[in-house]
């Protein structure tokens, strides 16, 4: 497997780079594409859900992609050290009867040598908002305060 920078151990600059890097790709709403970013056999907790191996990760993502429309993701970079990084993110999306959301948490990640990510905590609460409420914009810098 090639490698996937940048690589730990993480500098602040380089645990940026990798946060960054996986709000542009989660924001494609691409499951092969997020999912290669992560180790054959990754695990994860995602709410009450235990996901493990890649091709579960793109079960998962395809799964909440078709329930979480309009989705747009934010992440910032909470802390790092060695090959972890953690972060806190807010996302929001509309379901299918038209009801705008918007969920806040808090992710834990730990990477392999080559810079896949092996193991994905997320602690995630969902508020019901209105459209009129929106204020996630990707890339924008830092996350509004809750």
């Amino acid at each position: 497997m090639d490698p996937r920078p940048p690589l730990p151990p993480f500098t602040e600059e380089t645990a940026r780079q990798k946060v960054q890097a996986a709000e542009d790709a989660w924001n494609t709403r691409d499951p092969e594409r997020v999912a290669g970013a992560y180790t054959e056999d990754t695990e994860w907790r995602n709410r009450g859900e235990h996901v493990v191996g890649r091709a579960a990760v793109v079960d998962f993502l395809t799964r909440k992609w078709q329930r979480e429309l309009d989705y747009r993701l934010r992440k910032n970079l909470w802390a790092f050290s060695g090959n972890r990084i953690a972060v806190r993110f807010q996302y929001e999306s509309r379901d299918a009867d038209g009801q705008w959301w918007r969920s806040y948490g808090n992710e834990q990640w730990e990477f392999d040598d080559l810079g896949y990510m092996r193991r994905r905590e997320a602690s995630i609460d969902d508020v019901p908002i209105d459209e009129s409420d929106l204020r996630v914009t990707p890339g924008e810098g830092e996350l509004p305060t809750f």
